[in-house]
């Protein structure tokens, strides 16, 4: 028996499949339904860490789940947030950290999937979902100043293919269509998310998110156009007066804070910096986390 194994092992090596274990499928499952059941009541917080220490300190606050941010992670690395600047390597070797160091669902913003044709959309997904995720997000943002939204159709068709590469997974990780209306200048931005939104809900997409939507009559509009499935709102600085409460009375499934958690630590640090530079003064230090409260957050953890 123990020989039939080995051999079978080989084999499945040469053809390179991975065998994997029952418990850590079972688990994988778990994390998938989870998150998928977040998505169907009430309005949940998905904050955004951008490295191991963030993500361990949130699960430890008590969220119910996490979500990758690419801007966060690209500052972390002294890099411009760009599918350029972190190629799909390097955000796959990121999301498989973070979804490692947590026992929460985790998203991950998978920004353009690191293709523009629906194909190489579908090969980025593929790989997204092997590195453990329980969702994941791709956005319609061309990176072409001239047009920076992909056309219309283009766009559907690269959700589809992404739908159609998670259903090939047999692991039903949840997709998110992301429309970047608001954040690429879009003369009428809330005409194009609608239109986009339904179509992408249509296209396969579990969730729906138009980042940088802020008046509540727009985003009760977004929350009406695609019902039932649910709209992740994004609250940054630019609307940070919305609260959980009102989100959720305005019918918002899921509120993300993208690079937000990432930019008030990097405010923090920059402050204290120029501090000491400016005036010789460490005097912001007062403001600092104690060094025993940090370091007991990941007291029994090894590298």
């Amino acid at each position: 028996m123990q020989s039939d194994f080995v051999s079978r092992s080989r084999l499945y090596q040469q053809l390179r499949i991975k065998i994997v274990p029952m418990n850590e499928t079972n688990t994988r499952q778990l994390s998938v339904d989870r998150f998928r059941k977040l998505h169907q009541s009430g309005c949940f917080v998905l904050p955004n860490p951008w490295d191991v220490g963030s993500a361990v300190y949130l699960e430890q606050l008590g969220f119910e789940a996490l979500a990758t941010t690419s801007a966060g992670f690209a500052f972390s690395r002294g890099l411009p947030d760009s599918v350029v600047a972190v190629p799909r390597d390097l955000m796959l070797e990121h999301v498989r950290e973070i979804a490692a160091a947590t026992s929460l669902p985790v998203n991950a913003d998978f920004q353009t999937g690191y293709a523009d044709e629906p194909e190489g959309v579908a090969e980025s997904v593929s790989l997204c979902v092997g590195t453990g995720v329980a969702g994941l997000s791709i956005e319609d943002a061309s990176g072409d100043s001239a047009v920076p939204l992909y056309d219309f159709e283009l766009a559907v068709a690269r959700i589809k293919a992404a739908r159609a590469a998670i259903d090939a997974t047999e692991i039903p990780v949840v997709l998110t269509a992301r429309c970047e209306a608001w954040l690429v200048g879009q003369a009428n931005p809330l005409q194009v998310a609608l239109e986009r939104l339904v179509a992408f809900a249509e296209a396969g997409a579990d969730c729906l998110y138009a980042p940088g939507v802020r008046k509540p009559e727009e985003i009760d509009q977004l929350v009406k156009a695609i019902a039932p499935k649910p709209l992740n709102v994004l609250v940054s600085t630019g609307n940070r007066e919305l609260t959980v409460s009102q989100l959720a009375d305005l019918g918002v499934r899921r509120i993300s804070v993208g690079s937000a958690l990432a930019n008030v630590a990097w405010g923090a640090f920059m402050r204290s910096a120029k501090s000491i530079k400016e005036t010789g003064s460490f005097e912001t230090f007062a403001d600092a986390a104690p060094f025993g409260e940090v370091n007991g957050l990941f007291r029994g953890r090894v590298g």
